[in-house]
């Protein structure tokens, strides 16, 4: 079986990586605008870094829920391929963030619609799996053909 999730699994490793990197900046920020915890107000260049990794992380379980069941149920390598670009579409967000406000907006885009295609995914692949068990019917076989 590691051999079906070995590429979702490393994924995750790469979303987790992310995350971390994500909270090590707001340490830093922390340090460099001197902003103590738990207070979460403080220069504009710090408040930016803050709830860039605050947004990331509020969407994380969603994107690891979403990659998995896309994943096991619908195909490994779309998913796959999904899940790099969403992780690239929150790096290019937290950086533009922390640049400024208006710099979130475009990666915060593409990393919605790479999102709904995950959860678009899943849907098809768990609602074929389940169409295929009590239904008879294995639709999902023909979907992924046309998509991929």
């Amino acid at each position: 079986m590691n051999d079906q999730v070995v590429c979702i699994a490393g994924v995750t490793v790469l979303g987790i990586l992310e995350q971390a990197y994500f909270s090590l900046q707001v340490i830093n920020a922390r340090r460099k605008f001197s902003v103590s915890p738990p207070s979460t107000a403080g220069p504009p260049e710090f408040e930016r870094i803050f709830r860039a990794q605050a947004n990331c992380s509020e969407y994380f379980p969603i994107f690891v829920a979403s990659l998995w069941i896309s994943g096991l149920f619908f195909n490994q390598g779309a998913t796959t391929l999904l899940g790099l670009l969403y992780l690239y579409g929150r790096y290019q967000y937290f950086c533009g963030y922390s640049e400024s406000s208006l710099g979130r907006l475009k990666p915060l885009y593409f990393s919605a619609k790479v999102q709904w295609a995950l959860i678009g995914l899943g849907a098809v692949g768990v609602l074929g799996t389940m169409s295929r068990l009590y239904l008879g019917l294995d639709f999902t076989q023909y979907i992924s053909q046309v998509l991929l």
